[in-house]
């Protein structure tokens, strides 16, 4: 099979995709040889009548290190659609409004994956959680849960607000973009940049299971995510960039006789329009600006040796860096399997009180400062503490930690938990703070701490000190 066959394979083959390597990597890539020009990006007769369309990621007068672009060489340009129209239906829990303040700490069960037994796709099965900020400033954040049971047929969902990030926990996706396709299973994610048209659906084991599920970061600032500065780690460790991978060209010469929808998040509205055709119609492109994806199994942790639990930032896989050095519009904190070794020391995480804002998810296992179970931190679940919102480990947690014998090392291998940590001040949304959100956990803090013992201090001592 030829180089060209083999990237146009059916839509059901997903087993053996090609992919090329590298985070933020310049690529080079045609489905049909002697495709792309050379020497010009944009020739004044593209090859096989061709349209050459740059999808710009930055402003053109970015600096070149941070200047992302790709040229697309398609079937029929992007502009052959119709007029966006709004689309009231679309996306019914996809929101930008953020109106409940609230610093309580809370947490949500996992969400049901066909709570009335009704079909739902990727797009519409996205529901908002918590956000702040403004995406027609391209400042700020939201979190999204998404649970699925359908493909996306004909349709594609375009975010202009935001670059998504997607942590599946239940299920593997297929992931069709105008650049290509890629596979993504629990314990792997992918990262689709703005204004980039895509389709999500379950494959194939997991539609016979009931569906997908799994959450989303979508990062408003314009800087999107980058790999973090590693400072006195050194020239390596956590992500390193060859582990992250880019599809290759893939396209379809497919009509769609009736129409393909083109659903668009613009400003926190959500507005349709209607092809002819398949969009996925990119037959060569080249640049630094698509999806990419990357299994977390493959990070490389640092941890501490001596005493003390480490900072969580020693974690991050992905940061969105603001422009205050050192504080990130978002980051992306794995807790994965991993060594414990540090002796005399409180093992899980310590009680904290932050400056950001935290929002938690468990792709599987167990996270070793909550309990699991009806009621607990389970996969699929979720918790979250804003800015200043006292947490930490459950008395259960607590307990075993202060009794655990620090002589030898251990190694946590029970589950891969994460955090979308952020320096705005998240806010939720009507649903999510709903009190009849079956999903919401309204005992959780009572649950978490009111089993923890005050401390008693021997007799003899004085209150006031020395």
């Amino acid at each position: 099979m030829s180089a060209a066959a083999k990237r146009r394979r059916t839509v059901d083959d997903w087993s053996a995709l090609e992919y090329t390597a590298g985070f933020h990597s310049y690529v080079t890539t045609e489905a049909v040889p002697a495709t792309l020009p050379i020497g010009q990006n944009s020739p004044q007769k593209v090859a096989h009548g061709l349209y050459a369309e740059q999808l710009s990621g930055t402003a053109f007068t970015c600096p070149r290190a941070t200047n992302r672009r790709s040229w697309l060489y398609r079937l029929a340009p992007s502009v052959k659609q119709s007029a966006y129209a709004p689309a009231a239906d679309a996306c019914p829990h996809l929101t930008a409004d953020f109106p409940v303040c609230d610093p309580n700490p809370r947490r949500w069960s996992p969400l049901p994956l066909a709570p009335d037994g009704s079909a739902v796709d990727f797009a519409d099965g996205l529901q908002t959680i918590c956000g702040a900020g403004e995406p027609a400033l391209k400042d700020g954040v939201a979190i999204h849960m998404y649970a699925c049971n359908a493909p996306m047929v004909d349709r594609a969902f375009c975010n202009a607000d935001g670059e998504m990030l997607i942590v599946p926990q239940l299920g593997t996706l297929h992931v069709t973009t105008e650049l290509g396709r890629l596979c993504v299973a629990a314990g792997e994610i992918v990262v689709v940049p703005r204004n980039v048209r895509f389709s999500i659906s379950p494959d194939s084991a997991a539609l016979a299971a009931g569906g997908c599920r799994g959450y989303c970061l979508e990062v408003y600032a314009g800087r999107g995510l980058v790999l973090p500065e590693l400072g006195p780690i050194g020239a390596n460790g956590l992500a390193e960039p060859r582990d992250f991978l880019n599809p290759v060209a893939w396209y379809e010469d497919r009509p769609c006789p009736d129409g393909f929808r083109i659903t668009t998040k613009y400003a926190g509205k959500i507005f349709e329009a209607m092809r002819t055709h398949s969009p996925y119609d990119v037959v060569a492109w080249h640049g630094n600006y698509g999806p990419y994806k990357y299994d977390l199994s493959r990070f490389h942790a640092v941890n501490t040796v001596t005493v003390d639990h480490p900072d969580p930032s020693i974690f991050t896989v992905l940061t969105c860096p603001s422009f205050e050095p050192g504080v990130a519009v978002a980051d992306f904190v794995i807790f994965p399997p991993r060594w414990l070794c540090a002796e005399k020391t409180f093992r899980p995480p310590y009680f904290h009180r932050n400056v950001m804002s935290e929002f938690m998810g468990l792709v599987g296992g167990s996270y070793d400062a909550k309990a699991a179970g009806k009621d607990g931190f389970s996969p699929g679940g979720a918790s979250l503490h804003v800015a200043a919102t006292p947490h930490g480990p459950d008395a259960a947690a607590y307990a075993a930690a202060i009794a655990a014998d620090t002589s030898t090392p251990r190694k946590f291998d029970g589950g891969l938990a994460f955090m979308f940590e952020t320096s705005a001040m998240l806010q939720l949304t009507k649903a999510a703070a709903d009190p009849a959100n079956t999903a919401a956990q309204p005992n959780y803090a009572s649950h978490s701490w009111d089993a923890l013992p005050r401390a008693v201090i021997p007799d003899g001592f004085s209150a006031n000190g020395k």
